[in-house]
């Protein structure tokens, strides 16, 4: 009688520690999913490009010239935009879904670029940040709304081809002055 009740004892607390273990274990799956929406919606797109910072930062202002700037500092490589209306848009938009028309919204977007080095050559990471807001009526106020990451991935891919085109014209000048330099 003895040996049964350590047993016993010990098969209850077996089965308490896999009771714990299979709820713990639900349990962290299943908050896994409520902060796999929060890092998708805090993931910035960002590009790494091997160019250099001077090079790179002219392409930025190049691109972003055509919006209004409010902050544009090369020295800590940042570049802000004032806000800008894009109700038609999101209107527009979320005409093709469930969402009610937005009384008014706007965003701003702030570029990062930050000088780096990979090996022995220079590269630049360049980060687009799109702030979202929107208004649904004048009780609520604006309310921030995660980006759709379009016009952010649309800025990089026109960065690269930017840094390209640039690239290649300043290769098709080294052949020129190095056949003018061969010939003289």
């Amino acid at each position: 009688m003895k040996e049964s009740k350590p047993r016993l004892f010990l098969g209850k607390v077996l089965a308490q520690f896999t009771l714990v273990s299979v709820l713990w274990l639900t349990y962290s799956c299943s908050s896994y999913e409520q902060f796999r929406q929060v890092t998708e919606e805090f993931e910035i797109p960002t590009k790494v490009f091997r160019a250099d910072y001077n090079q790179t930062w002219q392409a930025v202002l190049q691109h972003i010239k055509r919006y209004d700037l409010a902050l544009q500092s090369q020295e800590t490589g940042v570049i802000k935009t004032r806000w800008i209306d894009n109700t038609l848009e999101v209107n527009f938009t979320d005409a093709f879904g469930s969402n009610d028309a937005v009384k008014a919204a706007k965003f701003k977007i702030i570029v990062n670029v930050i000088k780096g080095y990979r090996g022995s050559s220079e590269v630049t990471k360049v980060t687009v940040f799109k702030r979202q807001m929107v208004e649904q009526d004048f009780l609520q106020g604006w309310k921030i709304i995660p980006s759709d990451g379009i016009l952010e991935n649309t800025i990089l891919y026109r960065l690269e081809r930017i840094l390209e085109i640039d690239n290649k014209l300043k290769k098709i000048e080294k052949a020129k002055s190095d056949a003018a330099e061969a010939s003289f």
